[in-house]
């Protein structure tokens, strides 16, 4: 099999290309670039749980001061000078991770550097692009034109991309939904580490709503926001409102700071009429912008990514099935498209000062619950979506039972114990070409996996996860939030689930992992020493990269 094309070396393709090779895929990614990213503080990334958690599984390591990187302590929303909303993160409710993309886009590129199946062709931007019924043909000019060959293609290159055009999808949307200038600026500002939203505030240059997000070391990112269209913002300007910005908050004088870097950010609303187009695909930027309210469109494209990459797995080692590739568009872009739609309904309560607004009900408290919900990823704004819906989804069964997690959400990160008898947290098991099952088994943590793993039910639920239609690895909790003892979960390879049963119940866990992986067809079960040869393959054709250069 020829290697996948990812275009574009951003951090949604970046993210593809590792995730694919975790899954022993390989790839080849067409960067027009020079293969360094150019260090802009105010350009940050705020990540939630669920995609924080897919980075530092990736990349392998936490991302700490030393990278730049920082997890809140807390959220506050202000509205003039009175205080609408505290939040305190913990446990329950996971801090997000604001960290500089570059930071981001550098530890992706750190290890994909020690991944053998991983090229980047620097320099290779794409200006065409053929389909037949065996692969993908692409060319790239650069200081060599080079014609590639790929088993599928990815289009990961951004809002113009060259991928959507070539293909000819459209991209239907609005232009300046809203409009922030941005500062980096290292300073000390009371009550540091905790994020906060000031809305009206009482100084002159404070404009409608302006936004602090701190970040290591004592850097914060400061949005105000703009009118949708406007005159530019003039250097001097920009300093006004950042004095009259941190005096407001410091009590009325402007501590010290140093101003790191600035730039205007402007929101556009758009979503690719389609997702797939045989066997090429958008992902991130390149099949959806968003970005008001709070929101953030690199968390959905990390989604992306993250939800293709198992399935292109799939189809790469197994065989194509189209009910399992056709299912990325029929998730990802029904919950962008969620999202898209809750930001604009919301626009009008939020921003507008008539109108619709003067017939909403609600209040300023709600309001700024509202946007709060979509800075710290709670809510229709925030939150991750949901695939309860998805052509993967399995038949309903009387063996179902109700737990905290519905189908079709990312599962909560509980601690499990692994097959070694390790304890781990759930989300550390995702990521390879399988499936995990989770039995809900209360006081097993305070024995040795060896004194339970031949009792009780043990045996026989772990002859049927060796008998499933894809490797899977059987997971013990000692809880599960709403789960009844010896509950049995099925999570797919990103994370959500497929399903939860009341004990060990053979044919319906089949028949659940039958569907999840697109149905029954073609078979997909392969052993040990058939794995090891696909990934000794895949290394072998990553290394040849099949570039033909003219």
């Amino acid at each position: 099999m020829d290697p996948v094309i990812v275009v574009g070396a951003g951090p949604v393709g970046l993210t593809l290309a590792l995730a694919l090779a975790r899954h022993s895929v390989p790839t080849v990614v067409l960067d027009e670039g020079p293969g360094k990213d150019e260090q802009r503080p105010a350009r940050t990334a705020v990540l939630r749980d669920d995609t924080a958690a897919l980075m530092e599984r990736l990349v392998g390591h936490s991302f700490g001061d030393a990278d730049a990187g920082a997890r809140w302590v807390g959220w506050r929303s202000l509205r003039r000078k009175q205080v609408m909303r505290e939040i305190t993160f913990s446990d329950e409710m996971p801090p997000p991770l604001h960290v500089p993309q570059h930071v981001l886009t550098g530890a992706l590129r750190a290890a994909i550097a020690e991944e053998r199946l991983v090229k980047i062709a620097v320099e290779s931007k794409l200006d065409s692009l053929e389909q037949d019924p065996g692969g993908v043909t692409a060319h790239t000019r650069g200081p060599k034109d080079t014609w590639w060959r790929g088993s599928y293609l990815v289009g990961c290159d951004g809002p113009r991309s060259t991928v959507r055009k070539l293909l000819d999808i459209r991209f239907p949307g609005r232009t300046a939904v809203e409009r922030h200038a941005v500062a980096a600026l290292r300073t000390e500002l009371p009550r540091p580490g905790e994020a906060l939203l000031h809305r009206a505030p009482p100084w002159r240059h404070g404009g409608a709503e302006v936004t602090g997000r701190p970040l290591a070391g004592g850097v914060w990112r400061i949005d105000w926001l703009l009118p949708p269209r406007g005159d530019l913002v003039t250097p001097e300007a920009l300093v006004v409102r950042i004095r009259e910005t941190l005096a407001g908050w410091c009590g009325g004088s402007t501590p010290p700071y140093e101003l790191l870097d600035t730039g205007v950010h402007t929101v556009h609303h758009r979503l690719a009429r389609r997702w797939r187009a045989g066997r090429a695909f958008l992902a991130g930027d390149a099949a959806h912008l968003l970005g008001a309210l709070g929101t953030h469109g690199l968390d959905e494209g990390l989604r992306d990514a993250d939800n293709l990459a198992w399935k292109l797995a799939l189809a790469w080692h197994h065989g194509a099935r189209d009910a399992l590739l056709d299912s990325y568009q029929a998730e990802r872009r029904a919950g962008v498209a969620a999202r898209l739609r809750a930001a604009d309904q919301s626009l009008p309560i939020l921003r507008g000062g008539g109108g619709l607004r003067s017939y909403v009900p609600g209040s300023a408290r709600g309001h700024d619950m509202l946007l709060a919900d979509g800075h710290v990823g709670r809510g229709p704004l925030g939150a991750p979506g949901s695939y309860a819906d998805s052509p993967l989804a399995p038949a309903p069964s009387e063996s179902e039972v109700v737990v905290g997690t519905e189908p079709g959400e990312p599962v909560v990160d509980v601690p499990v114990t692994a097959p070694d008898g390790s304890l781990v947290r759930l989300r550390d098991r995702l990521g390879v070409a399988q499936l995990l099952v989770v039995l809900v088994a209360p006081g097993t943590v305070v024995w040795e996996r060896r004194h339970w793993v031949t009792a009780g039910i043990m045996p026989r639920l772990a002859a049927a996860v060796s008998a499933l239609p894809l490797p899977a690895e059987l997971l013990v909790a000692e809880s599960y939030p709403g789960a009844p003892a010896h509950s049995v979960l099925l999570v797919r390879p990103d994370g959500h689930l497929v399903t939860a049963l009341g004990g060990v119940r053979p044919a319906e866990l089949y028949t659940a992992a039958e569907a999840a992986l697109g149905g029954p067809e073609p078979k997909l079960r392969t052993d040990r020493t058939e794995r090891t040869d696909a990934t000794e393959k895949a290394e072998s054709t990553a290394s040849a990269g099949r570039p033909t250069t003219q």
